[in-house]
């Protein structure tokens, strides 16, 4: 008789199509793009979470092409907005046109209204065009002479910005930070990968990467997977580790600002996403661990002493997290 592996369980919630529309995501854009397969998983988490995400890193390591091939592997709506110094919240938004055939204002919808939209440079913009953002990042709708136009979903914001050229950047305020879920630091590739960007690049001659991908995934399907991450179990004990990491975070002297209830909330669902495109139908301790410096990098300040010394927010987050007992 075949005795029973302890660590098979039976999952109270289907996941099987979801973990393989992810694999499917992922094997697309492996087409093109070389490593990375943690930014990949993070955008894919921020999407089946119905949240933003602000991508950070030096010009040419394909946060671009990487975002606009992500939103081809979705049968969806997909703009792109190139922030500038002189772009107006009318140039994201839309504006009302005036009709010569009745003298009646029209609203034309701008380049916001679609389902993906990239933001490439957010920072190059000034606070003016980025607070046009606000409404329609926590609302998903946005107001225009008293009427309320809401987007369809789902509605994700992908936005890039580089840390290196700060000159003619605004930098985004602390309520605009918030409002993205997670905030992805993307580093140089390391030498393998490199040598295979390389070999890639040249076995595809003159074809467009962009051809190279195709869509795996509609919008009916997406939706589905988001009520079933709705529906992944949670125990107390996992509630309490959230609750008291974030806690941490507002008292620790080395910071100046901690994470607010929403840092808990995005925790909370990014852990559950994890889970689930893991197969899984709960939340481990370890999904929370893969959620917190994504969620909490742009969510937390560190004091001027600290930042003075080099320190880094994900160092606190390190710090903070070896201080708390694992739930078992």
């Amino acid at each position: 008789m075949q005795e029973e592996n302890p660590l098979e369980f039976n999952n109270r919630i289907p996941l099987d199509e979801l973990k393989n529309s992810v694999e499917a995501i992922r094997g697309e854009l492996a087409k093109v793009i070389i490593g990375q397969e943690d930014f990949i998983k993070l955008l894919i988490v921020g999407l089946l979470t119905d949240g933003h995400v602000l991508i950070e890193g030096v010009p040419g390591i394909a946060k671009t092409i990487t975002s606009k091939l992500f939103a081809k592997s979705i049968h969806t709506g997909f703009s792109r907005i190139q922030f500038t110094p002189d772009l107006m919240p009318s140039d994201v938004l839309g504006t009302s046109v005036l009709k010569t055939d009745n003298s009646d204002f029209e609203f034309k919808k701008g380049p916001i209204f679609s389902n993906i939209v990239l933001i490439d440079e957010i920072n190059r913009s000034p606070a003016k065009t980025q607070a046009a953002l606000f409404e329609v990042m926590e609302e998903k709708q946005i107001t225009m002479d008293g009427v309320e136009y809401k987007m369809r979903p789902p509605f994700m914001v992908i936005a890039t910005q580089n840390p290196i050229d700060q000159e003619g950047t605004y930098a985004l305020p602390e309520a605009q930070l918030d409002r993205f879920l997670f905030k992805l630091k993307i580093d140089y590739p390391n030498l393998e990968e490199e040598v295979k960007i390389l070999k890639s690049h040249h076995l595809r001659k003159s074809k467009s990467p962009m051809d190279e991908v195709k869509a795996v995934m509609d919008v009916e399907t997406l939706l589905k997977f988001r009520d079933q991450i709705h529906d992944i179990i949670v125990e107390d004990k996992i509630f309490d580790y959230v609750a008291e990491i974030v806690l941490q975070t507002r008292s620790h002297p080395h910071l100046i600002l901690g994470g607010s209830p929403r840092a808990s909330l995005s925790i909370l669902k990014a852990a559950k996403a994890f889970a689930a495109i893991q197969g899984r139908d709960f939340v481990t301790p370890e999904d929370v661990k893969s959620s917190l410096k994504p969620v909490l990098n742009h969510r937390i300040i560190l004091s001027p002493e600290k930042e003075m010394e080099g320190t880094t927010p994900e160092q606190v987050i390190d710090l903070i997290q070896n201080t708390i007992e694992i739930p078992r």
